[in-house]
């Protein structure tokens, strides 16, 4: 009797922000060991991958606000400095993912015909990299989005200043897009917990979202894949 042929894995798109790549400590090492971990797990199912902008893109965009530049002008900017994050990661895990990242979610679709992980920064003014993210994997109907950041996952205050947050491993979509919602004006080049509109679509497709940090490498490879993990599960 012929073997049941394996199921494929689904599309995973993860998005990691710009304070997880650039953090001023070990970041040339940190995009090696980035690059080995999505060229694996990218040669065995479908990866999307986008790089925020971060310290970087806060600091252009404060000149050009400085400057007096319009903020659909300063999102241009921001945008900027996220393709440039995915050109030195795309070159850092090379063939066959694309040296030109796409600048459209359908782009992103064509070349993940051809290849995985597929990297890419920003798309269009108004859209964040999370909210890219959350876009690509609705296009694709992907398994779930992985958002890798500075922090551990999502608590109920701000960790960085309270050293009595606690963390909360589960929640629900209402849960936490009253948060979001709650911690973003929309202004180009705001930190925030996560993206308005892409919470939106990940809640309305049905795609569970992790929240893990991102320079466990370790424990984003766990996600990724679908292991458990240490973060917050949102839906």
């Amino acid at each position: 009797m012929a073997s049941t042929p394996p199921v494929p894995h689904g599309p995973v798109v993860v998005s990691i922000g710009g304070s997880v790549l650039l953090m001023g400590k070990d970041d040339a090492e940190y995009f090696g060991r980035l690059a080995d971990l999505l060229r694996r797990v990218g040669a065995k199912r479908p990866l999307v991958v986008t790089t925020g902008g971060g310290r970087t893109a806060r600091e252009y965009i404060a000149l050009g606000r400085a400057l007096g530049l319009t903020e659909f002008e300063l999102d241009e900017v921001g945008i900027e400095v996220t393709r440039l994050h995915a050109r030195l990661l795309a070159a850092s895990v090379g063939p066959p993912t694309p040296a030109h990242p796409a600048t459209t979610v359908p782009g992103v679709v064509e070349q993940l015909r051809n290849g995985s992980p597929v990297i890419l920064g920003g798309t269009e003014p108004g859209h964040t990299t999370d909210g890219v993210a959350a876009l690509v994997a609705v296009r694709l109907r992907a398994e779930r989005v992985v958002n890798a950041t500075d922090v551990d996952g999502v608590y109920d205050r701000d960790p960085r200043t309270n050293p009595d947050a606690r963390r909360i491993d589960q929640m629900t979509w209402p849960e936490f897009r009253a948060l979001v919602q709650t911690g973003s004006s929309g202004e180009a080049g705001q930190n925030f917990l996560f993206d308005r509109l892409g919470a939106d679509a990940l809640a309305r497709a049905r795609i569970p979202l992790w929240v893990v940090p991102g320079r466990d490498l370790a424990n984003l490879e766990d996600a990724l894949v679908g292991r458990p993990c240490r973060g917050t599960r949102v839906g």
